[in-house]
């Protein structure tokens, strides 16, 4: 798997101890060995490649943001590979006159507040860190405001998915109105 990692990104993987170390913790307690190597994607086909290499060679798969975590989720507990999303930084389309953006995972919320402070509107959810939207959105993250503006399972009305076999899936739309079905955005979001 190491092998066609790095054919397929190059640079972009990296077995070094430095960079295996900083993906392998976060802000809990918890001490764990590092992952065996980190990818850095700027895509979801990137996340994809990585994910479906590790599905065939049955490898965990951390995903990891900032690392601003409280949780241990992102800790390599069984080794694996650490998929870097801070390349997934950009800010899609903002629709202020929906109350809408859509982002890529690595965007952080002081980056979405800086970006849409122009249209009068903010991010309100604050776990307390600078943490990414990404991981905001695995961890179901609330905080202060949670209680007037709700938590990620509020704010977040779709999602573009990378499943365990490396499939990318769209859940929701932009509209808050959905269609009868299964509510797949709301089993995503806390994860």
């Amino acid at each position: 798997m190491l092998d066609a990692l790095k054919t397929r990104f190059g640079e972009r993987c990296s077995t070094a101890m430095a960079v295996r170390e900083q993906h392998g913790r976060d802000e809990s307690p918890i001490d764990a060995p590092p992952p065996e190597v980190v990818v850095f994607c700027e895509s979801t086909e990137d996340v994809g490649d990585v994910v479906k290499l590790a599905d065939r060679y049955a490898v965990p798969v951390i995903p990891f943001g900032v690392g601003s975590s409280l949780e241990g989720h992102l800790l390599a507990v069984q080794g694996g590979v650490s998929i870097d999303l801070s390349r997934m930084n950009k800010i899609v389309s903002l629709h202020p006159e929906d109350l809408t953006v859509t982002v890529q995972a690595g965007v952080t919320r002081h980056q979405l507040n800086n970006e849409i402070r122009h249209t009068g509107l903010f991010f309100p959810i604050d776990p307390g860190a600078d943490a990414s939207l990404g991981g905001m959105s695995a961890t179901r993250a609330s905080g202060p405001n949670a209680v007037r503006y709700g938590t990620m399972r509020e704010n977040v009305p779709g999602l573009t998915v990378v499943t365990a076999k490396g499939d990318v899936i769209h859940t929701g739309t932009r509209s808050r109105k959905s269609s009868a079905g299964y509510d797949l955005t709301r089993l995503m979001v806390g994860s």
